[in-house]
Parts: structure tokens; C-alpha cells; sequence
């Protein structure tokens, strides 16, 4: 199920959303009061339109198929580029050659690994272009611990519990879908522009700066740009949105969806 959230506005940025330490898994849901007024807030600072991906999470609905759900709703919004589609305000708002996809924790790693389907998909609709996309502490992880992974002992078991409960027919923590670095098909993600942004806090914040470098290390042709925000955990800009440091954020993200620098 999506659900657009502006009725006005020049882009449209499909955003799948997690929440916290729920990764993947049954917590929060697209239509939550914390979910629905973090995406307002970007619609409304950036004047975009966005659609929410209501993705069906685990246990009832392991992985693979919040990815599936995700890439059927990005097949959805593009089927309004010609005047297609039942979403009138789609058709009559969104300006479909500067699409964004994004999202918090596992909604930035579900945003990541449907670009890179994306860009796979010879027969994707062409006549939408997806300029960007934005990661917010995405939920990636890896066999080998790096940074401060191996210093939590506690938090790393839970990272990889909830990737086991989550997706127990994976082929493990080095599956290319929780490890990009260990994808072959890296280089075919389907934008130019990366946008990250990790919390010092983080037990992912390692990880954010590992994405970077497996990006830049592919052949793929963009900029990807690592923004670290010190002294926050895992987050922080939706949990507590009226803080400094979040609306630092989203005024940093609304400029990158409107074709600025951060």
C-alpha cells in the first residue's frame, strides 16, 4: 500500500520508512504519527510531492517481500509519468524526471537495494528518471566486523538477530542485500546523486562510511556524500525532530532534493 502525502509540489520522492531497532520487522508502520509527520516535514520544507511505502514488515512477512513491495510501488509511481495510473495528484504534481528514493534505517536499506533493481531493469520506464537518493543511518551490515561494530558486543548480536529473523532464507550477513560492498551489480544503482547521513552513536555509523567507499570503489558514475552528525544515535532526527541538529538535516535535505549542495 502507498500513500502520497503532498497534494502539492514539483518531485516525487518515493520513501520507504523504518523505525529505530525495528528493523524490517513489525514496529512502526508508514501511516504512524512519527513516520507521517517526519515525511511531511521534508514534503513540506522541500515542496515535493512523496509517496510512503507501507511495505509488509517480519515476522508475518520475512525478506525478501518488503523488497518486492517496494519495488512495485516504484513501478507504480512510474506508471503515472505519461498521465497513467489512478493517483490524480501524481499525475497533475509530480514531475517524474527528478524522482528520489530514500529512507531511515532499513526504509535507506530497502531504498538502496531497489535502486540497484532499478538499474538492473532493462525495461523500466524510461521516461522517469530517478535523479537521487537519500539515506538516513541505513541498516547495512556485514560478516566482519569494522569500527565500533566489535566494541558493542551486545548491540552487534542484535543487529544480526534481527537480519536472521528478518530474512532467515538469506545467504547470511554478506548477503549483497544487507552488503553492498559484496555486490557485483553495485555499480548499476540508478542515480547520480548519494546523500547519507550517519550519527556518531550509531552502530551503523561504520557502516555509512563503508557504503561511500564501496560506491566510489564500483564503476559507478555519481557522488555519494557521507554527512556524520556528532554526538547522536541511531535516527535522531525522527525521533526528536524539533532538536537542533534534525532540523539542520532536513534543511540540508530538502536542498539536496531541490538540486542544491549539503
Amino acid at each position: 500500500m502507498s500513500r502520497v502525502e503532498r497534494l502539492i509540489g514539483t518531485e516525487v520522492v518515493p520513501a520507504s520508512v523504518d523505525r529505530d531497532w525495528g528493523s524490517f520487522q513489525r514496529r512502526e508502520s508508514a501511516f504512524s504519527p512519527m513516520y507521517h509527520n517526519h515525511l511531511n516535514s521534508i514534503v513540506a520544507k522541500a515542496n515535493v510531492v512523496a509517496v510512503s511505502v507501507n511495505y509488509r514488515l517480519a515476522p508475518e512477512h520475512p525478506l525478501p517481500i518488503g523488497y518486492q513491495d517496494s519495488w512495485h510501488a516504484l513501478k507504480w509511481v512510474f506508471s503515472h509519468s505519461e498521465g497513467n495510473g489512478n493517483e490524480t495528484w501524481l499525475k497533475k504534481y509530480a514531475d517524474f524526471m527528478h524522482v528520489y528514493l530514500g529512507g531511515d534505517s532499513a526504509g535507506g536499506n530497502i531504498a538502496h537495494n531497489t535502486a540497484i533493481r532499478a538499474g538492473l531493469d532493462h525495461e523500466m520506464d524510461h521516461r522517469a528518471v530517478i535523479d537521487g537518493m537519500f539515506l538516513n543511518c541505513p541498516h547495512f551490515w556485514g560478516k566482519t566486523p569494522i569500527g565500533n561494530e566489535a566494541r558493542n558486543p551486545e548491540r552487534k548480536a542484535l543487529m544480526e538477530s534481527i537480519w536472521i529473523h528478518a530474512y532467515p532464507n538469506s545467504t547470511g550477513f554478506d548477503d549483497p542485500l544487507l552488503n553492498p560492498a559484496m555486490d557485483p551489480n553495485l555499480s548499476k544503482l540508478r542515480c547520480k546523486r548519494v546523500l547519507v547521513y550517519v550519527a556518531e552513536k550509531d552502530i551503523f555509523e561504520d557502516r555509512g562510511w563503508y557504503y561511500e567507499k564501496a560506491l566510489r570503489k564500483s564503476k559507478w558514475d555519481g557522488v555519494v556524500k557521507v554527512v556524520e552528525v556528532q554526538g547522536e544515535d541511531h535516527d535522531f532526527n525522527v525521533i526528536s525532530p524539533n532538536s537542533t541538529k534534525a532540523k539542520i538535516v532536513l534543511r540540508q535535505l530538502a536542498s539536496f532534493l531541490n538540486q542544491g549542495k549539503v
